[in-house]
């Protein structure tokens, strides 16, 4: 076997014990390679879980530790609420611009469709909150 570096360089060696210490040199510096490459990959994964979030612990010996908070998985609750609200000052808009006569006959002919159509009709019915809303968004209108 002969070492790529010096078969590029020098071209052929005729003393085996070139050539193995060459390749033994050759091997530890692809290894230190490959371990310094190892290294820097597990710092960036280190480093993208601290991005998201992270705490500092005090260990038994007295050293701080800084460890990666863990995702949060729970429902988003918040974004529900946003959500709800949001089509309740959707309805308030459209009774508010609509007048409550013409949109109660719009979702009337919407209950007279498909299922879907009906199941449409019963979310988009006039109720005291989507009133109240069209009431006071009305005089901006």
């Amino acid at each position: 076997m002969i070492c790529p570096y010096f078969a590029t360089i020098g071209g052929q060696l005729t003393k085996r014990k070139q050539v193995g210490a060459c390749c033994i040199r050759y091997k530890a510096v692809t290894m230190t390679q490959v371990d310094f490459q190892t290294r820097i990959g597990s710092l960036e994964r280190q480093h993208k879980k601290l991005a998201r979030g992270y705490k500092t612990e005090m260990r038994d010996d007295g050293l701080i530790v800084v460890k990666p908070k863990r995702g949060q998985r729970g429902f988003p609750l918040r974004g529900l609420v946003l959500l709800v609200a949001g089509f309740f000052v959707f309805k308030g808009f459209m009774l508010a611009s609509l007048g409550e006569v013409t949109y109660d006959e719009r979702v009337s002919k919407l209950g007279n469709g498909t299922t879907a159509e009906q199941a449409g009709a019963w979310v988009m019915q006039s109720d005291p909150f989507t009133t109240f809303l069209a009431g006071l968004i009305e005089p901006l209108t």
